[in-house]
């Protein structure tokens, strides 16, 4: 007497199961998610937009200097915030340290030109040279009708 119904179990299965693939793949997606939002330095502002800004690649001699929109403005150097008489002997020191540091500012778009025009001279008075301006490239939108 045989064994009724063993054959369909030791048939192969030809199929590919991809079950365990698209749950690497999520997690994957997941992680991406999470770490791309801290890979951007300094402090998270509204920049201004322009139509083509320059391209200049980031490297280890940069220093991020955020200028936040308050009264009076806030300033951080990476990360660590400060007031203004602080902000200037920090990048005294800096200068002294490393001279071939460049700094790159991320200015709040609502800043007046003034605030923004005062931490790049107390930049330049520390000594450094190579001072940029961070913009984000304007969104091609619909143009409003005219009137």
């Amino acid at each position: 007497m045989g064994m009724g119904g063993s054959g369909a179990r030791d048939k192969l299965q030809s199929e590919i199961n991809v079950t365990p693939l698209v749950d690497v793949c999520l997690v994957l997606l997941i992680i991406f998610m999470v770490v791309t939002p801290l890979l951007q330095k300094g402090i998270a502002v509204s920049l201004p937009a322009t139509d083509k800004p320059d391209k200049k690649p980031e490297n280890a001699n940069q220093k991020v200097v955020t200028i936040g929109y308050a009264t009076p403005p806030v300033i951080y150097l990476e990360a660590d915030r400060m007031n203004k008489d602080e902000f200037s002997r920090r990048l005294d020191e800096m200068y002294q340290r490393s001279p071939q540091t460049e700094l790159v500012i991320k200015a709040d778009k609502r800043l007046k030109y003034g605030d923004v025009k005062d931490i790049m001279k107390v930049a330049k008075d520390a000594g450094f040279q190579n001072i940029g301006l961070i913009a984000e490239k304007k969104t091609q939108g619909v143009a409003p009708a005219p009137k």
